[in-house]
């Protein structure tokens, strides 16, 4: 799980200036597309997404791969279930769940759209429903406070699928992935170097006071582009801030790490630095708490922070 997007993701939202859409009209437009991409009239589709999204894709030939192999997966689509909008940040949602030939479980198709009535964002997936959790109305017993500087934005979180995919994991239940944004975008020029990303290298601060319980630090920085699966939380920090509440901080720059197990650390301090490191597709920082210092045993808890 950790920070990549699951099922058959086409590329991430991206903040842009708001526009207010009518939820008829969302609809219709998305509908259009949505026409245009499952019956492979993939030109107008691609030509009316953002700049960013087919960066993100590639080319219209990647697309069209996708689409062959959604359909290779799944089959066609045999009955439209629902459609919705919705809205979300800054963007206006077309939400369209239907019935596939070779699926038992209904596929949720969403497109993202920015100002210009563009596509800003899309993915495909199977309809999943959040992990089982005991701890919904649970507070925090340690006095959180974000683990950064500045203004940053909440690229994955909340509580559905649909607002965050680490939503199905017991773990990461209620995990959240943080990036810098300007100009509606979390990267300079092109995007193709970490460190065009305005959050590379950024200070990783300890939420609270608390104990180091864990550190990874010698795992490399992956290139954009190339994910690191074997090491999903690529360079982290586990830190213990009250009983059975344990905070893993993920994705650091190699070799940043100040801090080393067993040491105790205030409110503040700097653990490390923002990096690329493990299962990730562009630096961010990955946070979540749970009840164990491990993640294959412990359950999610919803990290409440202050001021």
């Amino acid at each position: 799980m950790w920070c990549r997007a699951i099922g058959l993701a086409l590329a991430a939202l991206l903040l842009t200036a708001a526009n207010v859409h009518s939820a008829g009209k969302v609809v219709e437009q998305g509908r259009k597309h949505a026409a245009e991409f499952l019956e492979g009239r993939l030109e107008p589709m691609w030509e009316a997404m953002t700049p960013d999204m087919q960066q993100a894709i590639g080319g219209i030939s990647d697309l069209r791969k996708f689409r062959e192999d959604l359909e290779e997966q799944f089959g066609l689509e045999t009955d439209v279930l629902s459609e919705r909008s919705d809205k979300q940040d800054e963007f206006e949602i077309y939400l369209r769940t239907s019935t596939y030939g070779k699926s038992d479980i209904p596929i949720i198709l969403q497109l993202a759209f920015d100002e210009k009535d563009r596509i800003a964002g899309s993915f495909i997936r199977p309809v999943q429903e959040p992990a089982p959790s005991r701890f919904l109305e649970y507070e925090t017993k340690s006095e959180l406070h974000l683990p950064f500087e500045g203004e940053w934005f909440v690229y994955w979180g909340g509580r559905t699928p649909e607002m965050n995919y680490h939503a199905v994991d017991r773990a990461q239940r209620f995990a959240y992935d943080f990036i810098i944004m300007r100009d509606g975008t979390s990267h300079r020029s092109e995007g193709a170097a970490v460190q065009d990303y305005f959050c590379w290298d950024e200070p990783i601060l300890a939420p609270a006071d608390g104990e180091v319980v864990s550190v990874v630090d010698s795992l490399p920085d992956q290139k954009i582009g190339r994910t690191d699966a074997n090491n999903p939380a690529g360079n982290h920090v586990v830190l213990k801030v009250a009983e059975k509440e344990y905070a893993f901080l993920a994705h650091m720059r190699q070799g940043s790490i100040e801090v080393a197990a067993g040491d105790k650390v205030s409110r503040g301090d700097e653990l490390g630095r923002c990096g690329n490191s493990g299962n990730t597709s562009e630096p961010h920082l990955h946070f979540h708490l749970q009840t164990t210092p491990e993640l294959a045993t412990g359950e999610g808890l919803p990290a409440f922070f202050h001021d």
